[in-house]
This record gives structure tokens, sequence and C-alpha cells, in this order.
């Protein structure tokens, strides 16, 4: 098992991916390499830039890829909003990804205090 695998944000992270890629299997075909893209790509930097993080050296190096994987949230929230405007998903869709991610940033902001006051 790789260091990155013990964190439940890590594990949270990848059932977050989960969620959207399911979500967006349904948005129109020609937002394939456009928006439904864009999402999935910025889903999957959650989970990766955590893994990232593990295998720096100091806890302070490991944060700033906390910092990352925390932007990336924000960007797949912002853009599940674009998505429900266009009428992509439906607002209940749009409110399980948000719950989602507010989970998930909870959990990222923890490791980051953590890991700084730590450091």
């Amino acid at each position: 098992m790789f260091r990155f695998e013990k964190p439940d944000v890590w594990h949270r992270a990848i059932e977050f991916a989960d969620v959207v890629y399911l979500a967006t299997r349904m948005f129109p075909d020609d937002e394939r390499f456009r928006l439904t893209g864009q999402i999935r790509r910025a889903s999957a930097s959650v989970s990766s830039n955590i893994a990232e993080g593990c295998g720096r050296i100091s806890d302070k190096g490991f944060a700033r890829f906390i910092e990352i994987a925390y932007g990336s949230l924000m960007e797949v929230t912002s853009q599940a909003e674009i998505a429900h405007r266009h009428s992509f998903r439906s607002v209940e869709d749009r409110n399980r990804l948000k719950e989602e991610a507010e989970q998930l940033s909870r959990m990222l902001s923890g490791l980051r205090i953590k890991l700084l006051s730590t450091s």
C-alpha cells in the first residue's frame, strides 16, 4: 500500500470523482471535449494532488498540494453550477455534488491545518 492510500481524505476524493464521472455521463455529446472533460479532469485532480503531496518530504510541501486539491474541488463545484444552469443535470444532482464537495472540503481543510501545525 502506498502512503497516499492511507488517508480517508484520499478515499473520499476517489469517491467524489466517481460521483462526478457518473453525473457527467448524461451530459450532451457535444460537451464531451468541453465541460465534460474539464469537470472530470478537475475531479480527478483532487485525489491526484493528495497522492502527489504525500510524496513530498515536508508537511509544508504536502500542505501546498492539499491547497491545489482544494482549488480543483472548487473548480468542480463551479462547473457543476454551469452544468445545472444549462440543464445538463437536475438541481438534485447539483445539490448532491455540492454536499459531497462540502464534506471533502472540510476534510482537506482539516488535513491542511494539521500539516501546517506540525511543520
